[in-house]
């Protein structure tokens, strides 16, 4: 695969000592990110206290690709889990099928796969469903991926200390749009949404356009792979077009590595998967959102509801 699941522990044939399986019902529009960004706030705490492990299924994940599916799991580890599962199917093994170290024997390998799946709703401590069908495009407004909201709706009031200290960190208040948090920089990368699909669903909104004058883009792809991949597609001429900067696969702004960082006070909107105080550089503030909702950030100087964009 091109990318791994950095946060958490992959292990073939683990047994699930405690699951939690979320079902997710109904539709959902296109981002996948949104889906686990709109759960948080829905669970407490005290659900997640023991999670070993999230079991995410429902029609929607049935319809996700192998990318979206693996932001999902990625995201897992912000529940408290020590792992994030999809039940593998022809969508899988299509995905693995002819890649350099795909098994050699697939048959035997998808009869092997096929057992690591839950048989019984019975067997899990609790089962969280969301219906998703109208769910509006997701913003993280704090410093953690919980603090969420759509982005037709208004910042939250302060329930708790930590509410109280993101606030000041992030330099907003409650009752403020989201559509209202200024945006002056952009960032496409990270291991969860740096992959061909996310900076194709970017491109899609930024082609023809460019991004505006008081913001600076940055793209990352997520690894060499991916960005040969988007290169032969010219996806990274119309992000060049668009006002970003093409730039080397690599961890980048996700976790401001060496000088690429999101200067002190600045608002990014960023695809990326963690949104902690500094996470991509000293006094950055991290908005998580989809591809598309930063592609359209970068082009507006602010969010936007992409529903609209797109129709």
């Amino acid at each position: 695969m091109d990318t791994t699941l950095r946060d958490g522990e992959q292990t073939i044939g683990v047994n699930f000592s405690v699951e939690d399986k979320i079902k997710i019902a109904n539709n959902l529009e296109k981002w996948g990110i949104d889906v686990i960004e709109a759960g948080f706030p829905i669970a407490s705490t005290a659900d997640f206290a023991a999670v070993q492990a999230v079991e995410f299924y429902g029609d929607i994940i049935e319809k996700m690709g192998m990318e979206e599916r693996m932001t999902l799991c990625n995201m897992a580890i912000e529940g408290g889990a020590k792992m994030g599962s999809v039940q593998p199917d022809a969508i899988t093994f299509e995905y693995v099928n002819g890649r350099k170290y795909a098994p050699k024997n697939m048959d035997k390998a998808i009869t092997y796969w096929q057992q690591f799946k839950t048989d019984s709703p019975d067997a899990f401590d609790q089962i969280i469903e969301m219906n998703v069908a109208q769910l509006a495009p997701q913003i993280s407004w704090g410093t953690n991926p919980g603090m969420s909201v759509g982005v037709d709706e208004v910042l939250p009031a302060i329930k708790n200390e930590d509410d109280k200290k993101a606030y000041a960190y992030v330099d907003l208040v409650p009752g403020q749009k989201a559509m209202d948090i200024p945006i002056n920089w952009a960032f496409f990368g990270s291991c969860t949404n740096g992959r061909l699909s996310d900076l194709k669903e970017a491109a899609k909104i930024l082609a023809g356009k460019h991004i505006n004058e008081k913001v600076t883009a940055w793209v990352v792809p997520g690894s060499q792979l991916i960005k040969q991949q988007a290169e032969a597609l010219g996806l990274d001429q119309i992000f060049k077009t668009a006002g970003c900067e093409w730039r080397e696969p690599g961890c980048s702004a996700c976790l401001g590595m060496n000088p690429d960082q999101v200067p002190s006070g600045i608002h990014c909107a960023s695809t990326s998967n963690r949104n902690f105080e500094g996470r991509q550089g000293v006094g950055s503030r991290t908005h998580l959102a989809s591809p598309a909702m930063v592609a359209a950030a970068a082009i507006n100087g602010h969010f936007i509801d992409i529903r609209k964009e797109v129709g």
